[in-house]
């Protein structure tokens, strides 16, 4: 006689779907459950500390955790889940080589797939900017700062000099602040490494539409922040839309035009269209899976058994009555703690007892902004400067996952205060092969084949006399 056992498929190995793994491996016994997940990239990235890679403060590979190392009873397939039909409880798997998708079947899917950068149809932005939701992009950031210091430094003054040494910024939220923040430390830092460049050959430009930075604070909070900005040399423009970004060059409603070679979007995420509309789950009006409280899809009314949703592609209640229209908000303090107590819901629902709805109330808003600077707001209670730059590196770095994470981490801060940031591009990796390609010997071509003698002609003879 063989018997099955039940199989649980995670879409998505993010802050949701890494934590729901982790803990049903804590959780479940053994051979209780297969447990599957399914992500292109073989970490989570712990996207809070992306303005400090951006910064050159952190060590990239320190701000993501392996999946295969931390999820020891899990199996990783290296893979995009293109289609979801929960009505026969099989999903398309893309592997990222091969071109062969294949059906995997469940019992139970949890969808934590995430976000993505969300954008308009501006002309030039889909070529010329870059967005802040992996460590790809944090590392692109630093490398073409600081090569573009590297140009400018042997240039004369002039507009190709202040091009390369413009950087704008595109979104006034926590992402856009803090990175645009750490960005203009981390050029004042440059500066010192560059004798031919002064403070004012550097411009920094934040755009945002609506008339305040940072909704999460309080006014006064956000009035600081851009008070002390503007003290750094850093220009923000409130009311303001991005018109057009073509051959680089910004264009504002305001008339004003901005060269720069680097262009950061950070003007605000949506739900990955790529899960969300390759599924029969139910959506919401702002595309994402609905779900229930206790982080089920489905309704109060219609529960869709066997299917589960958190974090960012997730609408999920916000029981606290924070959140914006009702909502939990798009952010790592919920997807961490949905992703654990869905896996509690999960093992309650397998061993038939009650799942329990998710309730959290937002613990506050801590920014960093550039090093010993910060911002916090936690209700009433507001700090800034050190203070809060302190709240900012405890609280992540006791938020970042892993001992043997946090520790790395920790570890890249106490070296930075005793030898400074680290200042090198390592912008050449986009293309490892260049040095090599440049100097390496080829095969001469084959010389052209000599020209065969033309046959000789054949004499007629004569034909004899009858």
């Amino acid at each position: 006689m063989t018997t099955t056992v039940p199989r649980i498929l995670i879409v998505g190995g993010g802050y949701a779907g890494f934590y729901t793994a982790w803990k049903l491996e804590k959780l479940l016994g053994r051979g209780e459950a297969d447990v599957t997940l399914v992500d292109p990239l073989p970490y989570m990235t712990y996207q809070p500390f992306l303005p400090e890679v951006a910064a050159g403060e952190i060590e990239p590979r320190h701000v993501v955790v392996g999946l295969r190392r931390h999820l020891k009873r899990t199996t990783v397939i290296a893979g995009k889940v293109t289609g979801i039909s929960h009505a026969t409880k099989t999903a398309t798997i893309t592997p990222i080589a091969g071109d062969e998708s294949y059906e995997q079947s469940y019992d139970q899917i949890v969808v934590t797939a995430g976000a993505v950068s969300r954008t308009f149809p501006i002309p030039g932005i889909a070529d010329n900017a870059i967005g802040l939701k992996t460590i790809e992009e944090a590392v692109a950031i630093r490398d073409r700062l600081t090569s573009n210091f590297d140009k400018a430094s042997v240039l004369p003054a002039g507009p190709e000099r202040d091009r390369l040494l413009t950087v704008v910024v595109v979104g006034g939220g926590f992402a856009g602040i803090e990175v645009f923040a750490e960005l203009r430390a981390y050029a004042s830092s440059l500066l010192k490494q560059y004798p031919t460049l002064t403070f004012d050959d550097t411009h920094f430009h934040l755009i945002e539409a609506m008339g305040r930075i940072m909704p999460e604070v309080s006014q006064k909070t956000s009035e600081w922040v851009l008070a002390d900005l503007a003290k750094k040399g850093a220009f923000v423009h409130l009311d303001t839309q991005v018109k057009g970004a073509v051959d680089g060059v910004v264009e504002l409603s305001t008339g004003e035009n901005l060269p720069t070679d680097l262009i950061i979007w950070t003007a605000g995420v949506m739900a990955n269209p790529t899960v969300v509309r390759g599924g029969d789950l139910p959506v919401e009006e702002r595309g994402r899976i609905r779900t229930r409280p206790d982080l089920r899809v489905g309704t109060d009314e219609d529960i869709v058994e066997g299917a589960w949703a958190a974090g960012d592609v997730s609408a999920v209640p916000d029981l606290s009555g924070g959140g914006v229209g009702g909502f939990c908000v798009p952010n790592a303090q919920h997807a961490v703690r949905q992703g654990k107590l869905m896996a509690k819901n999960i093992v309650a629902v397998l061993r038939g007892e009650e799942p329990k709805q998710y309730f959290h109330k937002n613990l506050g808003a801590v920014a960093g902004l550039g090093l010993y600077n910060g911002a916090f707001q936690s209700g009433n209670i507001a700090l800034t400067g050190l203070i809060a730059w302190f709240a900012h590196r405890g609280y992540h770095g006791l938020a970042m996952p892993t001992w043997e994470r946090k520790f790395r981490v920790i570890g890249d801060w106490m070296q930075n205060f005793v030898h400074g940031r680290e200042v090198v591009s390592l912008e050449a990796v986009q293309q490892p092969r260049a040095a090599f390609e440049e100097f390496a010997a080829r095969p001469r071509p084959a010389a052209p084949a000599a020209d065969a003698p033309a046959p000789a002609e054949k004499k007629a003879e004569p034909v004899a006399a009858k």
